[in-house]
């Protein structure tokens, strides 16, 4: 398999995002995108899904964290769609469960070629610290319609509106990585039935 690395770059009205992944890298992270919290998040991506992420944004923040949120999932979507290639050779399908105290979650995900979502993730207060909790479902909706995967992603229990989101950015890292893994039984052959994803 080829090195796996990709490099995109987004300028909107609102937004000035790059990112670039590494899919098979050790987890390393390096990130200035003004939302703090999101990076928080990210760097569990990374971290959990050893993908090395370098993302820097710079948003309309003194509205709020929409646009910049929304624009990193996208560009981030990109990227990985762009570096996963023609995805020949991949488990294509990945799961995880992720507990953190009392919090567990599950993301399953498939690199499909088809975008669909289903997202149940309920907290019980309106933001973490200042990020608006609104915003996790427009960052994944943005990844996912440009990474074009199905992703169902189910906080299964907890009170701790950060434990929560922890487990599900933990848990979607760790199901990006099982499902792009290499599977040396599937070397060169393309995971579907179809012949193309």
């Amino acid at each position: 398999m080829t090195q796996r690395t990709a490099s995109v770059e987004r300028n909107t009205l609102e937004t000035q995002i790059q990112v670039k992944v590494n899919l098979d890298g050790t987890g390393e992270c390096n990130l200035d995108t003004g939302v703090p919290f999101l990076e928080h998040m990210l760097d569990q991506v990374a971290r959990h899904g050893l993908i090395d992420l370098d993302i820097t944004a710079k948003g309309d923040l003194h509205i709020d964290a929409h646009h910049t949120v929304e624009d990193i999932g996208i560009t981030l979507g990109q990227a990985v769609a762009q570096a996963a290639g023609d995805k020949k050779g991949i488990v294509r399908y990945g799961h995880a469960y992720v507990p953190l105290d009392e919090a567990l979650s599950r993301v399953v995900i498939d690199f499909s070629g088809r975008p669909g979502m289903e997202y149940n993730v309920k907290f019980e207060r309106s933001s973490i610290g200042e990020f608006d909790v609104d915003l996790f479902h427009e960052f994944f909706q943005g990844f996912i319609n440009h990474a074009k995967v199905t992703l169902h992603i189910d906080n299964l229990s907890g009170d701790n509106a950060h434990h929560i989101a922890e487990t599900v950015f933990k848990a979607f890292g760790r199901a990006v990585r099982m499902a792009l893994a290499a599977d040396p039984r599937m070397q060169g052959v393309m995971p579907s039935t179809k012949g193309s994803l």
